[in-house]
């Protein structure tokens, strides 16, 4: 009789449990939600952030705050996103600001696990952009007078993935081109501008204020399809350099621990949330909306991670063990 009872307590405190669970994931959140952003105000990301807090703090009747933690290649705001053990506390950002960093860095304050994906939201239009003044038009013509002047050009560097993946590509190319390397992406912008620098591999929005005036000119973007914000522009695919091929994949990420039930159910009203206006607001700041669940999203980062990893191999680079 004793050992009946026993297990009907386990079963009752079992069930508890699981009320008790389900209800704090039905009522989250329960306070302000804070997303940590890697990059300043005014980029891609820092705005498609904040159009997003906006329409969840009305869903969600909860504050949703915006916190920039620029500088440090992404490992400021990582290492504030992780170390609040917080699942109030998120992180929005591009994923290309941590996937290069197992081959970048000697030691990290983060493993990989930390970040779940949550919700995709948009792909960043990552460019090449090169001065006016080079009169250079396409990529074969780059690599042409890149051959024809080894180690005269000078390429931007700015650390982070798109560098990573620019270095790899120079190796295969055989190509003999300067790094001068940048801590802001904005000064690698005014720099290019001025044929200070020949190359640089930004976000579009980055670059936007030197193309509208006409003092750079783009001539691919790296991404696996053409951008809907430049149709006329190639990718570097069809522009006979494939393998530059990145796609900017921006998102929203949560702990390790936090219940998949609830990082759908963050998915589910962000992917309600950006309506027309959102979407019509990311192409004007150089995104592609590109929503998707924590799985898509999941899976669009380890197709990346791959990525990488080969140009990492090409560079003949190790991953942290």
């Amino acid at each position: 009789m004793r050992a009946k009872l026993r297990f009907v307590f386990a079963v009752l405190f079992g069930l508890i449990a699981l009320a008790a669970t389900a209800s704090a994931e039905t009522q989250w959140p329960t306070r302000p939600v804070k997303f940590i952003v890697p990059l300043g105000v005014g980029s891609g990301a820092d705005i498609g952030a904040r159009l997003l807090a906006d329409r969840l703090s009305q869903r969600w009747g909860q504050p949703v705050i915006v916190d920039n933690r620029p500088g440090g290649d992404a490992l400021v705001a990582i290492n504030a996103f992780v170390s609040a053990h917080d699942d109030h506390v998120l992180f929005y950002g591009p994923s290309g600001s941590f996937v290069s960093h197992p081959y970048q860095h000697d030691s990290l304050p983060y493993k990989p696990s930390d970040l779940a994906p949550i919700a995709r939201v948009s792909n960043t239009i990552i460019v090449v952009a090169v001065p006016t003044e080079l009169q250079v038009d396409t990529m074969a013509k780059l690599v042409e007078r890149t051959k024809a002047e080894p180690g005269k050009l000078n390429w931007a560097g700015v650390t982070g993935t798109n560098d990573f993946m620019f270095s790899g590509w120079l190796a295969l190319e055989h190509l003999d081109m300067t790094k001068v390397p940048y801590k802001n992406p904005v000064d690698a912008a005014k720099d290019l501008g001025e044929n200070r620098v020949q190359v640089y591999i930004p976000a579009l929005a980055i670059v936007r204020p030197q193309l509208d005036s006409g003092k750079i000119k783009l001539l691919a973007v790296t991404n696996t399809e053409r951008a809907p914000a430049q149709p006329n522009l190639p990718t570097v695919k069809e522009a006979g350099s494939g393998s530059l091929t990145l796609d900017g994949l921006v998102g929203l990420f949560g702990p390790p621990d936090m219940a998949p039930e609830l990082r759908n159910r963050i998915a589910a009203d962000i992917r309600a949330s950006a309506d027309d206006t959102i979407k019509e607001r990311l192409n004007q700041t150089g995104q592609t909306p590109n929503l998707g669940g924590p799985a898509e999203f999941a899976k669009s980062i380890e197709e990346q991670r791959a990525t990488v990893a080969n140009m990492a191999n090409v560079l003949g680079l190790k991953p942290l063990q």
